[in-house]
């Protein structure tokens, strides 16, 4: 069952989220079969919103916490809340997960 994280940087952070991109990309790139989507929020204006997005393919919560564990930005201390749920999935990529209906 897929989990999605949402992470919230800690106020006035930026630097240490640019500072650490590109450890965090290279753990993402390096885990790339667990993700389903992933990426930055942003402002309307495409401006940094401080946080990002995460929809990983775990079994278990467990899982998922220590995914997010082990990612840089976390190791870092760069969130200040991270919220995990779990996720059914029932359209991704144009596709519709649920079972016909009659």
């Amino acid at each position: 069952m897929p989990y999605i994280i949402e992470t919230f940087d800690k106020p006035d952070s930026l630097a240490l989220r640019k500072s650490t991109r590109d450890e965090h990309l290279d753990y993402l790139d390096a885990n790339m079969d667990r993700l389903l989507a992933c990426g930055a929020k942003l402002k309307d204006d495409g401006s940094d919103a401080g946080g990002g997005l995460y929809i990983v393919d775990v079994e278990t919560r467990a899982e998922a916490e220590a995914f997010i564990a082990a990612d840089p930005f976390s190791k870092a201390g760069l969130f200040e809340r991270v919220q995990i749920s779990r996720w059914r999935k029932g359209y991704l990529d144009g596709k519709s997960f649920f079972p016909p209906r009659k």
